[in-house]
């Protein structure tokens, strides 16, 4: 049987072998509601809301056919509708009824969540999660949230952040057709399915990446030519002349720079630099007791220069120690004097 709502009188019912609802639910499909929220709200399979008054009798059936409806998309009011059991509901649609599988990222957390949703239209009625499947679409979702969230979040080790600051500055020396990927954050955010989807194939979260995964993923976007000429052309230490090797930082202001104590460069006649010898480092000499000196990109300019108020200077402050008059041509060491000299 129809009903209209408190204002009006139902129409005469009809003779059939089905309950009105269930006819009216066959003639027009789109309209069958469900019941959600508080008493009188339902939502309709083709995604409209609408209600009917707390106190009317349609207010709590499970599932309403709606015949006449006004008012907008997101508020409507239901003017005439059947209800339908959900025994009449299961049996009236168990063909169009479905089950969608969703996947999702959720941000708190850093991981995927999957869920199994029975549904019909825009009508949910039920909902479980489920184990995340190992396959390229969740690795591309998870790719996407990643994206979304920020590299930082990634396990960059500091050797990776190395290697990438070595690339972007070659990149930068040589210019962008130059064959160095693009690693900035805007780069990798947009090429992410290309570099990092195919390696989080069953991977569900942020927790599951290692360090290393990031660094195989990371490192063949490189060749192998291009990885040779990286560990030649900016490479991550440089070898002082007492045969002592020290880092060298690609990533600060100023970069390529080298911290090193100005005694093990003596005999040094010729600037450090890299990338085939096109950019000089930036120098940042050291005392013995590893407090800054001087900065300089022209190390023979400082032995020819300022050399001698640095060597009247230090010879004061650190008397253990080589301070010799010609540094260019002086034996480079890491210790001080020998005792008794």
């Amino acid at each position: 049987m129809l009903f209209r709502s408190r204002r009006g009188a139902a129409p005469h019912p009809q003779p059939s072998d089905h309950p009105p609802g269930v006819l009216l639910a066959l003639a027009y499909p789109d309209r069958v509601a469900k019941a959600r929220g508080a008493p009188g709200q339902f939502l309709l399979a083709n995604g409209r809301a609408a209600a009917v008054e707390a106190m009317d009798g349609l207010a709590r059936a499970p599932y309403l056919v709606v015949a006449e409806i006004s008012g907008t998309a997101a508020n409507g009011r239901i003017l005439t509708a059947a209800p339908l059991t959900e025994q009449e509901f299961e049996t009236a649609f168990a063909s169009r009824i479905g089950f969608t599988d969703e996947i999702a990222f959720d941000g708190s957390g850093g991981a995927l969540r999957a869920r199994r949703t029975r549904r019909l239209d825009a009508i949910t009625l039920a909902s479980a999660p489920m184990p995340v499947p190992p396959t390229p679409e969740s690795a591309a979702i998870l790719a996407d949230g990643i994206a979304r969230l920020g590299l930082e979040r990634l396990p960059w080790s500091k050797a990776l952040k190395q290697w990438r600051d070595r690339v972007r500055f070659l990149r930068s020396a040589e210019g962008e057709d130059s064959g160095w990927p693009d690693l900035s954050d805007a780069a990798l955010r947009a090429s992410i399915h290309a570099w990092l989807a195919p390696h989080l194939l069953g991977i569900s979260g942020l927790s599951g990446i290692s360090a290393d995964m990031l660094s195989s993923a990371l490192h063949a976007l490189l060749g192998w030519e291009m990885a040779r000429r990286l560990d030649q052309e900016a490479p991550t230490h440089f070898t002082a002349p007492t045969g002592n090797v020290h880092p060298i930082d690609y990533e600060s202001e100023g970069a390529p720079i080298l911290a090193i104590r100005v005694q093990e460069l003596y005999g040094l006649k010729a600037h450090p630099a890299v990338a085939r010898g096109k950019r000089p480092l930036t120098l940042h000499l050291l005392s013995p007791a590893h407090r800054p000196i001087q900065i300089t990109r022209d190390l023979p300019g400082f032995w020819k220069g300022s050399w001698a108020g640095v060597r009247s200077d230090m010879r004061g402050r650190y008397p253990k120690h080589v301070w010799p008059d010609d540094p260019e041509n002086a034996l480079p060491t890491a210790r001080a004097k020998p005792r008794g000299t």
